[in-house]
């Protein structure tokens, strides 16, 4: 089957496309859709992008991070925790200025939380896409079976035979060739070819290397998921009030 993984970057998406017969690529598309609306879609697609939305919070996030932590090591402060659905969809609301919608954002996140917390900047930061997949999964019911929750360092801890990498590929917002160098390696290991998880690679479609190498990350899962290999945290996914799976695949 064709399976593809994306990753979130400046305007729009990283994905990674493998094909039935191994090959891949990369592209850089602005919206989800518009994997779909191709006559060649993916079968499976593994986005690091939160799916399924709860109306309240509990403490330490959702279901999914509370129980993927544990497995990270060092690398447990990579999975923040995504506030209810009310919280952010505040981010969007447009009777809010928008100066303004950040601390409107964080009251409703309190409001709807037990122990009450504000949102986290870079939370913030992907609430559009959040919303983007959110509104797009809503209104396209027979689609939600294709699309999976993953995220990248729980996929490279699964690919690294359980074992958690104690080295970031960002740090201070800047590439950590270490991690990243780590990561490549066990892509390599995995089949995808060095071109495509170079930094040129990542020049060439003008995303970030760290967004490119967790796209194939993503497609990595993407394939365990279709060959039915894959697990879900928590197993079997909860579901938020709109029937939309609140889980992170690996």
């Amino acid at each position: 089957m064709r399976v593809a993984g994306a990753d979130g970057c400046k305007g729009g998406w990283a994905v990674v496309i493998v094909e039935p017969d191994g090959t891949a690529r990369a592209e850089r598309v602005t919206r989800l859709a518009e994997l779909f609306d191709r006559p060649l879609r993916p079968d499976t697609l593994a986005v690091d992008m939160p799916i399924g939305l709860p109306e309240r919070i509990e403490a330490k996030g959702r279901a999914p991070e509370r129980l993927v932590r544990p497995l990270l090591g060092q690398r447990q402060s990579s999975v923040f925790s995504i506030p209810s659905r009310a919280a952010v969809y505040a981010s969007v609301d447009a009777s809010v200025p928008e100066p303004e919608r950040y601390r409107h954002a964080c009251a409703v996140a309190r409001a709807t939380s037990d122990p009450p917390r504000a949102v986290a900047k870079q939370g913030f930061a992907i609430f559009p896409k959040i919303i983007e997949i959110d509104r797009w999964l809503r209104d396209n019911p027979a689609l939600q079976p294709h699309v999976h929750e993953c995220h990248p360092e729980v996929s490279f801890q699964a690919m690294n035979g359980g074992i958690p990498l104690g080295i970031a590929k960002k740090v201070k917002n800047a590439p950590h060739r270490p991690g990243l160098a780590l990561r490549r390696d066990l892509l390599e290991a995995a089949s995808f070819p060095a071109a495509l998880i170079s930094a040129f690679k990542a020049r060439e479609l003008g995303v970030g290397e760290d967004d490119l190498v967790d796209a194939c990350a993503a497609a990595w899962t993407a394939g365990r998921i279709a060959r039915r290999e894959a697990i879900s945290f928590p197993s079997p996914p909860e579901r938020d009030a709109f029937g939309l799976p609140i889980a992170i695949w690996a």
